[in-house]
């Protein structure tokens, strides 16, 4: 029983990283849509989506500070 035991739990934190990612996912996009992310991580309701989110939303405002200032890379030019 052990060895089940020890299998299901491998499967259950593959399918939490897979559920995180998804999550972390619908929130960047929201950000690339130009939603109000704080708005939409108080309206979640507690639980895993709402941790994840949490998380989620500490590392983009990050990440948007680090990038502040900063200009895009230029685009080059396809060589096909």
């Amino acid at each position: 029983m052990p060895a089940f035991l020890a299998s299901l739990q491998g499967w259950s934190q593959r399918w939490n990283f897979i559920e995180r990612a998804k999550l972390e996912r619908q929130l960047w996009e929201a950000f690339e849509r130009g939603e109000a992310l704080e708005a939409l991580v108080e309206q979640c309701p507690p639980g895993f989506q709402k941790e994840v989110w949490t998380t989620t939303l500490v590392r983009i405002r990050k990440i948007e500070t680090m990038m502040q200032g900063q200009q895009a890379p230029a685009a080059k030019p396809d060589s096909d």
